[in-house]
């Protein structure tokens, strides 16, 4: 398994994130998921990261800066056939690494409330993240399951 930064000029990572985008608004509450396409992928408070193994495209996530110490986690997703094999621990690992590296000292996300959320949720339970209100571009609503942690 690697994981590589960048890649959002592959065919393949842009169906990743366009499949990753139409799930999670089809799971959601209308209006609650707010998921970011390729274009805001790009942008300079934005870095994201693809995992392989081989040629084979395994998932992906990002790391959007909110401020210069506060980034959002965003654009998890982990291909159906690899799922339960450790690649969201791995790539959420690597994100928490490099966001410490880049000097984040939290790290937040937005989930959905719904069953289907059930293992991310999970996932960053495992990984220290815990409930707490909406943070910054966030407004609560039944929908969404905000989390947060410390970074370092």
């Amino acid at each position: 398994m690697e994981i590589r930064e960048g890649g959002l000029d592959d065919p393949r990572v842009v169906d990743l994130v366009n499949l990753h985008s139409s799930l999670g608004l089809a799971q959601s509450d209308p209006g609650t998921a707010h998921p970011l396409d390729i274009a805001k992928l790009r942008s300079p408070n934005v870095r994201f990261w693809t995992v392989w193994d081989g040629g084979e495209l395994l998932g992906c996530g990002a790391l959007r800066l909110l401020s210069a110490e506060h980034g959002e986690l965003k654009t998890m997703h982990t291909v159906e056939r690899a799922r339960c094999r450790g690649i969201a621990s791995a790539l959420l690992a690597h994100i928490v690494l490099e966001a410490s590296r880049d000097g984040i000292v939290r790290l937040s996300l937005r989930t959905g409330s719904q069953a289907y959320f059930a293992p991310a949720r999970d996932l960053y339970r495992r990984h220290g993240f815990t409930e707490c209100p909406p943070f910054i571009g966030h407004t609560e609503n039944s929908g969404s399951v905000f989390m947060t942690r410390e970074v370092g």
